[in-house]
Protein backbone atom coordinates (compact mmCIF):
# COMPACT_ATOMS: atom_id res chain seq x y z
CA UNK A 1 0.00 0.00 0.00
CA UNK A 2 1.26 3.40 -0.81
CA UNK A 3 1.72 5.83 1.85
CA UNK A 4 0.30 9.53 0.56
CA UNK A 5 -1.23 10.59 3.66
CA UNK A 6 -1.17 9.97 7.73
CA UNK A 7 -4.73 10.73 8.08
CA UNK A 8 -5.64 8.06 5.61
CA UNK A 9 -4.12 4.99 7.95
CA UNK A 10 -5.76 6.89 10.77
CA UNK A 11 -9.27 7.39 9.27
CA UNK A 12 -10.21 4.08 8.98
CA UNK A 13 -9.75 3.44 12.63
CA UNK A 14 -12.20 6.13 13.10
CA UNK A 15 -14.68 6.73 10.81
CA UNK A 16 -17.59 4.81 12.58
CA UNK A 17 -16.92 7.56 15.85
CA UNK A 18 -19.32 10.23 15.76
CA UNK A 19 -17.59 13.28 14.15
CA UNK A 20 -15.08 10.29 12.93
CA UNK A 21 -14.37 12.90 10.66
CA UNK A 22 -12.99 15.64 12.64
CA UNK A 23 -11.56 13.44 15.51
CA UNK A 24 -9.47 11.12 13.42
CA UNK A 25 -7.98 15.15 11.76
CA UNK A 26 -7.15 15.82 15.39
CA UNK A 27 -5.56 12.53 15.77
CA UNK A 28 -3.38 12.54 12.75
CA UNK A 29 -2.19 15.89 13.88
CA UNK A 30 -1.32 15.00 17.22
CA UNK A 31 0.38 11.84 16.07
CA UNK A 32 2.73 14.09 13.68
CA UNK A 33 3.05 16.94 16.83
CA UNK A 34 4.03 13.65 18.91
CA UNK A 35 6.16 12.37 16.14
CA UNK A 36 8.21 15.23 15.17
CA UNK A 37 8.94 15.76 18.72
CA UNK A 38 9.81 12.24 19.21
CA UNK A 39 12.59 12.75 16.37
CA UNK A 40 13.84 15.47 17.91
CA UNK A 41 14.21 14.29 20.95
CA UNK A 42 15.86 11.06 19.30
CA UNK A 43 18.46 12.94 17.69
CA UNK A 44 18.96 15.53 20.57
CA UNK A 45 19.18 12.94 23.65
CA UNK A 46 20.45 9.98 21.71
CA UNK A 47 21.99 9.98 18.70
CA UNK A 48 24.19 13.47 19.11
CA UNK A 49 25.14 12.64 22.44
CA UNK A 50 26.93 9.44 21.20
CA UNK A 51 28.94 11.40 18.62
CA UNK A 52 29.86 13.54 21.70
CA UNK A 53 30.97 10.80 23.50
CA UNK A 54 33.08 9.38 20.37
CA UNK A 55 34.43 12.49 20.46
CA UNK A 56 35.80 13.05 24.25
CA UNK A 57 36.93 9.33 24.15
CA UNK A 58 39.17 10.16 21.22
CA UNK A 59 40.55 13.48 22.60
CA UNK A 60 39.11 14.14 26.45
CA UNK A 61 41.37 16.91 27.21
CA UNK A 62 40.80 18.71 24.24
CA UNK A 63 36.71 18.51 23.90
CA UNK A 64 36.05 18.46 27.53
CA UNK A 65 36.41 22.09 27.54
CA UNK A 66 34.32 22.00 23.86
CA UNK A 67 30.83 20.87 26.04
CA UNK A 68 29.03 23.78 26.35
CA UNK A 69 29.24 24.46 22.88
CA UNK A 70 29.13 20.86 21.56
CA UNK A 71 25.57 20.91 23.75
CA UNK A 72 24.06 24.27 22.10
CA UNK A 73 24.83 23.15 18.70
CA UNK A 74 23.39 19.90 19.32
CA UNK A 75 20.10 21.31 20.41
CA UNK A 76 20.00 23.63 17.40
CA UNK A 77 20.95 21.05 14.89
CA UNK A 78 18.67 19.23 16.13
CA UNK A 79 15.92 21.90 16.02
CA UNK A 80 16.64 22.70 12.43
CA UNK A 81 15.99 18.93 11.42
CA UNK A 82 12.81 19.03 12.45
CA UNK A 83 11.91 22.31 10.68
CA UNK A 84 13.50 20.53 7.90
CA UNK A 85 11.29 17.30 8.36
CA UNK A 86 8.12 19.54 8.77
CA UNK A 87 8.53 21.47 5.66
CA UNK A 88 8.93 18.41 3.54
CA UNK A 89 6.21 16.49 4.89
CA UNK A 90 3.64 18.61 6.18
CA UNK A 91 1.10 18.06 3.69
CA UNK A 92 1.47 14.40 4.04
CA UNK A 93 1.53 14.57 8.62
CA UNK A 94 -1.54 17.15 9.00
CA UNK A 95 -4.51 17.82 8.11
CA UNK A 96 -5.59 21.64 7.83
CA UNK A 97 -7.56 23.94 5.35
CA UNK A 98 -4.97 25.22 2.26
CA UNK A 99 -4.77 28.91 4.25
CA UNK A 100 -3.52 27.18 7.05
CA UNK A 101 -0.86 25.69 4.94
CA UNK A 102 -0.01 28.76 3.15
CA UNK A 103 0.16 30.14 7.19
CA UNK A 104 2.63 27.58 8.39
CA UNK A 105 4.84 27.48 5.66
CA UNK A 106 5.49 30.90 5.83
CA UNK A 107 6.04 30.79 9.67
CA UNK A 108 8.45 27.29 9.39
CA UNK A 109 10.34 29.13 6.67
CA UNK A 110 10.88 32.15 8.94
CA UNK A 111 12.00 29.72 11.54
CA UNK A 112 14.04 27.98 9.63
CA UNK A 113 16.20 30.46 8.60
CA UNK A 114 16.39 32.04 11.94
CA UNK A 115 17.39 28.85 13.51
CA UNK A 116 19.92 28.21 10.76
CA UNK A 117 21.12 31.69 11.75
CA UNK A 118 21.71 30.74 15.48
CA UNK A 119 23.15 27.32 14.16
CA UNK A 120 25.61 28.53 12.01
CA UNK A 121 26.51 31.02 15.00
CA UNK A 122 26.71 27.90 16.94
CA UNK A 123 29.30 26.09 14.60
CA UNK A 124 31.52 29.92 14.17
CA UNK A 125 31.75 29.54 18.48
CA UNK A 126 32.50 26.09 18.09
CA UNK A 127 34.99 26.50 15.54
CA UNK A 128 36.55 29.30 17.67
CA UNK A 129 36.76 27.13 21.07
CA UNK A 130 38.65 24.82 18.55
CA UNK A 131 40.76 27.54 17.50
CA UNK A 132 41.62 28.70 20.95
CA UNK A 133 43.10 25.09 21.86
CA UNK A 134 45.85 25.87 19.55
CA UNK A 135 49.32 27.51 21.70
CA UNK A 136 48.97 30.35 18.97
CA UNK A 137 45.70 31.17 19.70
CA UNK A 138 46.84 33.58 22.55
CA UNK A 139 49.15 35.92 20.43
CA UNK A 140 46.36 35.90 17.50
CA UNK A 141 43.02 36.76 18.92
CA UNK A 142 40.25 36.06 16.29
CA UNK A 143 37.63 36.88 18.91
CA UNK A 144 36.70 40.44 16.87
CA UNK A 145 36.58 38.58 13.81
CA UNK A 146 34.45 36.16 15.22
CA UNK A 147 31.83 38.90 16.10
CA UNK A 148 32.15 39.94 12.52
CA UNK A 149 31.27 36.85 11.07
CA UNK A 150 28.05 36.19 13.17
CA UNK A 151 27.16 39.73 12.98
CA UNK A 152 27.29 39.26 9.35
CA UNK A 153 25.56 36.01 9.47
CA UNK A 154 22.28 37.73 11.19
CA UNK A 155 22.06 40.69 8.84
CA UNK A 156 21.77 38.02 6.00
CA UNK A 157 19.21 36.23 7.81
CA UNK A 158 17.03 39.03 8.91
CA UNK A 159 17.39 39.82 5.50
CA UNK A 160 16.17 36.66 3.90
CA UNK A 161 13.15 37.08 6.87
CA UNK A 162 12.43 40.36 5.19
CA UNK A 163 11.94 38.51 1.66
CA UNK A 164 10.03 35.92 2.74
CA UNK A 165 7.77 38.02 4.73
CA UNK A 166 7.07 40.34 2.02
CA UNK A 167 7.48 38.10 -0.59
CA UNK A 168 9.42 39.42 -2.55
CA UNK A 169 13.26 38.14 -3.78
CA UNK A 170 16.56 39.37 -1.17
CA UNK A 171 17.39 41.29 -4.39
CA UNK A 172 14.82 43.83 -4.27
CA UNK A 173 15.51 44.18 -0.43
CA UNK A 174 19.35 44.53 -1.21
CA UNK A 175 18.41 47.31 -3.62
CA UNK A 176 17.07 49.27 -0.82
CA UNK A 177 20.15 49.32 1.36
CA UNK A 178 22.40 51.91 -0.73
CA UNK A 179 18.96 54.40 0.30
CA UNK A 180 20.00 53.88 4.01
CA UNK A 181 24.10 53.75 3.93
CA UNK A 182 24.59 56.33 5.30
CA UNK A 183 21.92 55.60 8.37
CA UNK A 184 23.99 52.08 8.72
CA UNK A 185 27.11 53.44 8.93
CA UNK A 186 26.21 56.10 11.23
CA UNK A 187 24.37 53.07 13.74
CA UNK A 188 27.36 50.71 12.84
CA UNK A 189 30.51 53.46 12.97
CA UNK A 190 31.85 51.75 16.48
CA UNK A 191 31.20 48.72 14.61
CA UNK A 192 33.40 49.37 11.43
CA UNK A 193 36.11 51.17 14.01
CA UNK A 194 36.14 48.02 15.75
CA UNK A 195 36.59 45.53 12.96
CA UNK A 196 39.15 47.71 11.62
CA UNK A 197 40.94 48.22 15.07
CA UNK A 198 40.20 44.05 15.64
CA UNK A 199 42.27 43.65 12.42
CA UNK A 200 44.98 45.58 12.65
CA UNK A 201 45.52 44.74 16.40
CA UNK A 202 45.63 40.53 15.44
CA UNK A 203 47.54 40.90 12.41
CA UNK A 204 50.30 43.32 14.67
CA UNK A 205 49.76 42.07 17.74
CA UNK A 206 49.39 44.74 19.78
CA UNK A 207 47.42 43.12 22.69
CA UNK A 208 45.86 39.58 23.60
CA UNK A 209 43.77 38.20 26.06
CA UNK A 210 45.82 37.88 29.33
CA UNK A 211 48.15 40.90 28.61
CA UNK A 212 48.96 43.77 31.31
CA UNK A 213 47.91 47.20 29.62
CA UNK A 214 47.96 50.69 30.70
CA UNK A 215 45.59 53.04 29.23
CA UNK A 216 46.21 56.36 30.96
CA UNK A 217 43.65 58.24 29.18
CA UNK A 218 40.94 55.76 30.48
CA UNK A 219 42.45 54.93 33.66
CA UNK A 220 42.86 51.33 33.09
CA UNK A 221 45.97 49.44 34.59
CA UNK A 222 46.06 45.52 34.36
CA UNK A 223 45.14 42.62 32.76
CA UNK A 224 43.44 42.28 29.53
CA UNK A 225 40.40 39.87 30.31
CA UNK A 226 37.84 40.49 27.14
CA UNK A 227 39.21 41.67 23.48
CA UNK A 228 35.87 42.31 21.51
CA UNK A 229 34.68 43.68 18.82
CA UNK A 230 33.14 47.03 20.08
CA UNK A 231 34.87 46.90 23.71
CA UNK A 232 37.77 45.61 25.44
CA UNK A 233 37.56 44.79 29.05
CA UNK A 234 40.38 45.35 31.36
CA UNK A 235 40.45 43.61 34.69
CA UNK A 236 42.45 46.70 37.16
CA UNK A 237 45.10 45.53 40.03
CA UNK A 238 41.96 46.57 42.09
CA UNK A 239 39.84 44.39 40.66
CA UNK A 240 37.72 47.55 39.02
CA UNK A 241 36.67 46.95 35.44
CA UNK A 242 37.36 49.33 32.70
CA UNK A 243 36.07 49.24 29.45
CA UNK A 244 37.92 50.97 26.03
CA UNK A 245 36.67 51.04 23.24
CA UNK A 246 38.87 48.87 20.41
CA UNK A 247 39.31 51.20 18.09
CA UNK A 248 40.89 53.14 20.80
CA UNK A 249 43.71 50.96 21.21
CA UNK A 250 44.70 51.75 17.38
CA UNK A 251 43.67 55.80 17.36
CA UNK A 252 45.48 56.26 20.89
CA UNK A 253 48.62 55.08 22.43
CA UNK A 254 48.92 52.56 24.91
CA UNK A 255 51.64 50.19 27.58
CA UNK A 256 51.89 46.75 26.96
CA UNK A 257 53.79 45.02 29.71
CA UNK A 258 53.93 41.54 27.58
CA UNK A 259 57.27 42.51 26.64
CA UNK A 260 58.38 42.96 29.88
CA UNK A 261 56.64 39.87 30.68
CA UNK A 262 58.41 37.82 27.75
CA UNK A 263 62.07 39.40 28.28
CA UNK A 264 64.85 38.03 30.64
CA UNK A 265 63.55 40.55 33.59
CA UNK A 266 62.38 43.28 35.07
CA UNK A 267 64.02 46.19 35.11
CA UNK A 268 64.98 47.97 38.87
CA UNK A 269 65.76 51.69 38.65
CA UNK A 270 65.64 53.70 41.61
CA UNK A 271 67.98 56.66 43.33
CA UNK A 272 69.37 57.50 46.70
CA UNK A 273 70.21 61.53 46.91
CA UNK A 274 73.42 61.66 48.51
CA UNK A 275 74.13 64.76 50.93
CA UNK A 276 76.73 66.94 49.23
CA UNK A 277 78.64 67.28 52.57
CA UNK A 278 78.68 64.28 53.73
CA UNK A 279 81.39 63.31 50.56
CA UNK A 280 85.00 63.51 51.14
CA UNK A 281 88.29 61.65 49.98
CA UNK A 282 88.97 58.22 51.69
CA UNK A 283 92.17 57.78 53.91
CA UNK A 284 94.08 54.58 53.66
CA UNK A 285 92.93 53.26 56.96
CA UNK A 286 89.48 53.83 56.71
CA UNK A 287 89.50 52.05 53.32
CA UNK A 288 91.58 49.33 55.11
CA UNK A 289 88.72 49.05 58.00
CA UNK A 290 85.99 48.81 55.22
CA UNK A 291 87.86 46.16 53.71
CA UNK A 292 87.23 44.08 56.61
CA UNK A 293 84.90 44.86 57.24
CA UNK A 294 82.80 44.18 54.11
CA UNK A 295 84.80 41.47 52.57
CA UNK A 296 83.38 41.79 49.44
CA UNK A 297 85.53 45.54 48.48
CA UNK A 298 89.03 42.62 48.64
CA UNK A 299 87.35 41.59 45.04
CA UNK A 300 87.61 44.92 43.52
CA UNK A 301 89.40 45.88 40.88
CA UNK A 302 90.95 49.22 39.85
CA UNK A 303 90.77 50.90 42.50
CA UNK A 304 92.04 54.71 42.30
CA UNK A 305 94.22 55.31 45.32
CA UNK A 306 92.31 59.00 45.56
CA UNK A 307 89.03 57.25 45.86
CA UNK A 308 85.98 58.98 47.74
CA UNK A 309 84.13 57.45 50.00
CA UNK A 310 81.47 57.33 47.69
CA UNK A 311 83.37 56.39 44.57
CA UNK A 312 83.91 53.17 46.80
CA UNK A 313 80.39 52.94 47.79
CA UNK A 314 78.98 52.66 44.35
CA UNK A 315 81.82 50.17 43.49
CA UNK A 316 80.46 48.11 46.95
CA UNK A 317 77.24 48.40 45.45
CA UNK A 318 77.60 47.33 42.48
CA UNK A 319 79.42 44.31 43.07
CA UNK A 320 76.94 43.55 46.03
CA UNK A 321 74.63 43.50 42.32
CA UNK A 322 76.46 41.45 40.11
CA UNK A 323 76.59 38.80 42.64
CA UNK A 324 72.89 38.93 43.89
CA UNK A 325 71.18 35.51 43.36
CA UNK A 326 67.80 37.22 42.42
CA UNK A 327 69.21 39.51 39.89
CA UNK A 328 69.58 38.51 36.51
CA UNK A 329 73.32 38.90 35.49
CA UNK A 330 72.76 38.72 31.82
CA UNK A 331 70.89 42.10 31.63
CA UNK A 332 72.70 45.47 32.41
CA UNK A 333 73.91 45.69 36.14
CA UNK A 334 75.57 49.03 37.24
CA UNK A 335 75.32 51.86 40.06
CA UNK A 336 75.69 55.34 38.42
CA UNK A 337 75.91 59.03 39.30
CA UNK A 338 73.35 61.56 38.15
CA UNK A 339 73.56 65.10 37.51
CA UNK A 340 73.73 66.87 40.46
CA UNK A 341 70.42 68.22 42.04
CA UNK A 342 69.44 71.21 44.62
CA UNK A 343 68.44 67.74 46.73
CA UNK A 344 72.10 66.28 46.59
CA UNK A 345 73.82 63.58 44.06
CA UNK A 346 71.55 60.93 42.81
CA UNK A 347 73.13 57.50 42.99
CA UNK A 348 70.90 55.38 40.64
CA UNK A 349 70.95 51.48 41.32
CA UNK A 350 69.93 49.97 37.46
CA UNK A 351 69.33 46.45 37.42
CA UNK A 352 67.26 43.92 36.38
CA UNK A 353 65.42 41.29 38.65
CA UNK A 354 65.04 37.73 37.36
CA UNK A 355 61.81 37.01 39.00
CA UNK A 356 58.89 39.55 37.47
CA UNK A 357 56.22 38.81 39.66
CA UNK A 358 54.92 41.75 40.89
CA UNK A 359 55.19 41.10 44.33
CA UNK A 360 58.45 39.86 44.67
CA UNK A 361 59.82 42.60 42.23
CA UNK A 362 58.56 45.17 44.90
CA UNK A 363 60.24 43.04 47.91
CA UNK A 364 63.59 42.56 46.02
CA UNK A 365 63.89 46.21 45.15
CA UNK A 366 63.32 47.73 48.71
CA UNK A 367 65.48 44.91 50.17
CA UNK A 368 68.05 46.08 47.52
CA UNK A 369 67.42 49.92 48.69
CA UNK A 370 67.16 49.39 52.60
CA UNK A 371 70.37 47.45 52.33
CA UNK A 372 72.19 50.64 50.63
CA UNK A 373 70.77 52.66 53.40
CA UNK A 374 71.46 50.49 56.16
CA UNK A 375 75.05 50.27 54.65
CA UNK A 376 75.65 54.01 53.76
CA UNK A 377 77.03 55.40 57.28
CA UNK A 378 79.71 53.16 57.38
CA UNK A 379 81.30 54.86 54.39
CA UNK A 380 80.33 58.47 55.68
CA UNK A 381 77.78 59.12 53.60
CA UNK A 382 74.32 60.24 54.53
CA UNK A 383 71.32 60.69 52.71
CA UNK A 384 69.57 63.67 52.03
CA UNK A 385 66.46 64.70 53.35
CA UNK A 386 64.38 67.49 53.89
CA UNK A 387 63.79 69.14 57.31
CA UNK A 388 59.76 69.44 57.66
CA UNK A 389 58.17 71.91 59.52
CA UNK A 390 57.62 69.55 62.58
CA UNK A 391 61.18 69.01 62.82
CA UNK A 392 61.64 72.98 62.83
CA UNK A 393 58.89 73.76 65.24
CA UNK A 394 60.52 71.09 67.30
CA UNK A 395 63.78 72.54 67.64
CA UNK A 396 62.44 75.77 68.05
CA UNK A 397 60.14 74.36 71.25
CA UNK A 398 63.54 72.60 72.66
CA UNK A 399 65.39 75.73 72.11
CA UNK A 400 62.23 78.02 74.37
CA UNK A 401 62.49 75.32 76.80
CA UNK A 402 66.10 75.15 77.90
CA UNK A 403 66.27 79.10 78.02
CA UNK A 404 65.50 79.55 81.71
CA UNK A 405 67.62 76.56 82.44
CA UNK A 406 70.55 78.43 80.95
CA UNK A 407 69.62 82.05 82.59
CA UNK A 408 69.77 80.25 85.64
CA UNK A 409 73.00 79.73 85.28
Amino acid sequence: MKFDHLHDVVQPWLKELPQGTVISALFTNGVAVVGLLFLYWVIRRLVLPNVENLARHISPRKIGHLAPQLSKFSGRFAFVLCLLVFSAYHERLFVAPAWVFIVLETLVYVMLVVASGFLFSSLVNLGNGVYNLFPFAKEVPIQGIIQVIKLLIFIVCSILVVSILVDKSPTYILSGFGAIAAVIILVFKDTILGLVASIQIAANRLVTTGDWIQVDAFGADGEVIDLGLNTVRVRNWDNTVTTIPTYMLISDSFKNWRAMQESAGRRIKRAIHIDFTSIEPLPEQKQALLTEQYPLLEKLEDVPSDITNLGLFRRYAEAYLKQHDAINQDCLCMVRELAPTQHGLPLEFYCFSRDKRWVFYEHLQADILDYMLSVMPAFGLRPYQSVSDYFGAHRVKVRAGSKPDATSE
